[in-house]
């Protein structure tokens, strides 16, 4: 059967236990779609799974990029779509798992952002444009040739505001111009576990305080210590922005830990409006998120 079962949704859903249930039984593959899971080293800010809750299942996409890199939506789909195409040769169905919905829509269709070929020079060029002359300065910059997409962005998004440039001077192309038509690319059925907006901001909170507790803080430093800074596209993550921040400024201890479950709790919100245009998507209650279930609809 050529078709995707995709496990998406808002953070702190259980989107990775239900993922592995369902390819326990399907005795298939996880493909992660979650733009920081790729990082090595990013594991207790990131929920990253274990070996223990793997459970013996093949993840794919998980600590394939270093800290120091950045890495766009074309650079995913170009590793990550050879991995769903040798999963369904073997004639299984890949399980798509993640949070980061331009991810999983690069997956679903054939959008021109996911195969606009990336320029590791051009890229370049812009990265020292932005550490010399600044955020606000490369912002100028889009907006100059761009200005629609530029007014899009927001001027910390430096990633993106990056991504469009390189897409302009490659292509010749405004990326506001091209237009992205949700072609699938396979069919698929996608699922998002629907939690009443304050259990899932109880789920957050606690997650949050079971970071904590595991050494977020440790983490943070011994990356930093790796020399990674805030100028890295990893450390814009959330979680590891707010640590970064109490580690140059010790006053902000007391509040760090509210603002990284407010900010979290604010991702969500986006997350969930994001997933909410995705065409066909079943939202299940919190007792419909079994594999059981799950994989009646698959096969419905």
């Amino acid at each position: 059967m050529d078709k995707l079962l995709v496990i998406c949704g808002a953070t702190a859903t259980g989107k990775t236990k239900l993922a592995v249930d369902c390819a326990e039984k399907l005795k298939s593959e996880v493909v992660s779609a979650d733009s920081q899971l790729i990082y090595k080293g990013l594991d207790i800010g990131t929920a990253k799974p274990d070996v223990e809750e793997m459970r013996g299942i093949k993840h794919h996409m998980i600590d394939i990029a270093e800290p120091s890199e950045n890495f766009s939506v074309s650079d995913y789909v170009s590793i990550a779509e050879p991995i769903i195409e040798n999963i369904l040769k073997n004639g299984k169905t890949p399980v798509v798992c993640g949070g980061t919905g331009f991810y999983i829509n690069s997956l679903l269709f054939d959008l021109s952002y996911g195969n606009a070929p990336a320029d590791k020079a051009v890229r370049e060029k812009y990265s020292e444009i932005l550490n010399s002359k600044g955020k606000a300065y490369l912002h100028s910059l889009l907006e100059s040739v761009d200005a629609q997409t530029a007014e899009k962005l927001h001027p910390n998004d430096t990633v993106r505001v990056i991504r469009a440039l390189e897409i302009y001077e490659i292509s010749g192309k405004k990326k506001s111009e091209i237009n992205d038509a949700f072609t699938p690319k396979h069919a698929y059925l996608a699922v998002a576990v629907d939690y009443p907006r304050d259990e899932l901001y109880d789920r957050i909170n606690r997650r949050v305080d079971v970071m904590f507790d595991n050494g977020l803080v440790e983490e943070v430093e011994s990356l930093v210590n790796r020399g990674i800074t805030e100028k890295n596209q990893c450390m814009q993550a959330i979680g590891y922005k707010e640590v970064l921040e109490y580690l140059k400024n010790s006053n902000y201890r007391s509040t760090m830990r509210d603002i990284i479950k407010q900010n979290t709790r604010r991702y969500a919100k986006r997350q969930i409006t994001f997933f909410k245009k995705l065409k066909g998507l079943v939202w299940l209650s919190p007792e419909q998120a079994t594999a059981d279930y799950v994989l009646g609809l698959l096969n419905g």
